[in-house]
């Protein structure tokens, strides 16, 4: 699998008139080489490829590596990435600028590396999942969706969200996660206004919209799924946005289609909750791409250029916030097949009150 990824982005390469290739990024180790360490280098040319790592990792990278070349590069690391780039020759040479730093970048051209710019070429080939990704996606939304549902059934009134953002966390790790995707979201009463509140100190109240965002990663893939429930009763005008939220998240995910415009799913859920009078209080996108990073390519939002494809893995997570009161949001990570979406995050989303 390796080389067929390594064959492909050297036609990328090769069209984008580049000779060859610079990543720093651990998920492009994994991707193109099936390299689990997260420090070192891979460099791609034409017909060759090297990864370059440290004494740490060497003897993972010569166990797991292939398509490549493996090294154990000196100090510093830009000596040998200059001396392979000059062995593989080559005038143009690509590299991510979003994803390198300004240093490594004046090392590199001090050492004579014919640089060039680039943006998502990697990113790019990874947007469509093959079926062992696909597999690696729906065990890890599995986990993190039956491990949610324990957690909500644990929910009582005077626990903190930190307690149970931890309970979460083993439970997981327990059936088999990695860990977490990312900090966990558990954010109740009036915190749920903020779309990124991380678990705090906050003790649950009747009363209370709690809404949880979490993930897991499972063999390098992540998983993303947000449910808001009540404990209790909660105000009328946080039942009639749960219910919003819910219609809008339903009218995104009967977008997603192959040949869609990803700016089609965010504008289907944005119009529910436009029409619903609550438009200015949705200010985030609608989803994005998920796989060897949480947030990853493609898109989902009013300015997405992508389209598309099955085998593209994303989410469907529209949300309104009111400020002093709560917030709700609900999401799913889903699949596009040839005929439309699959949830892999399978859980209720009817509103529960606990």
């Amino acid at each position: 699998m390796s080389e067929e990824r390594l064959t492909a982005l050297r036609t990328r390469l090769a069209g984008d008139d580049l000779d060859g290739y610079i990543t720093f990024l651990e998920q492009d180790f994994s991707y193109l080489a099936g390299f689990s360490g997260d420090a070192g280098a891979l460099v791609v040319g034409r017909d060759d490829a090297l990864l370059l790592t440290d004494s740490r990792y060497i003897e993972t990278a010569q166990a797991e590596v292939r398509g490549a070349r493996t090294a154990q590069h000196g100090v510093p690391m830009t000596q040998d990435i200059a001396q392979a780039v000059r062995e593989m020759g080559g005038e143009r040479w690509g590299f991510d600028a979003t994803a390198v730093t300004f240093d490594i970048y004046q090392r590199l051209q001090e050492k004579g590396v014919p640089l060039v710019p680039t943006r998502g070429v990697v990113l790019s080939l990874r947007m469509v999942k093959d079926e062992e990704e696909i597999a690696k996606l729906r065990r890890a939304c599995s986990i993190a969706a039956d491990a949610l549902e324990e957690a909500i059934d644990r929910v009582r009134p005077g626990m903190k969200e930190r307690d149970i953002a931890l309970w979460l966390e083993v439970r997981m790790r327990e059936m088999g996660a990695q860990g977490p995707a990312f900090p966990f979201i558990v954010a109740s009463g009036p915190r749920g206004s903020l779309p990124h509140a991380t678990a705090g100190e906050r003790a649950f109240q009747a009363g209370d919209l709690v809404t949880f965002d979490v993930g897991c990663r499972y063999f390098g893939y992540h998983s993303d799924i947000t449910r808001t429930v009540a404990l209790g009763t909660p105000p009328a005008e946080l039942q009639r946005v749960y219910e919003v939220v819910r219609e809008a998240q339903e009218a995104g995910i009967a977008a997603v289609r192959p040949g869609a415009a990803a700016r089609d799913v965010d504008a289907a859920a944005r119009r529910v909750i436009e029409q619903a009078g609550y438009g200015e209080r949705f200010g985030h996108g609608t989803g994005h791409g998920v796989g060897l990073e949480i947030h990853e390519w493609p898109q989902i939002s009013s300015r997405s250029e992508d389209t598309l494809e099955p085998g593209m893995v994303l989410t469907v997570e529209p949300g309104i916030y009111l400020p002093g009161l709560g917030g709700v949001r609900i999401e799913d990570t889903v699949l596009v097949t040839g005929e439309g979406a699959q949830i892999l995050t399978v859980s209720p989303k009817s509103l529960r009150m606990l």
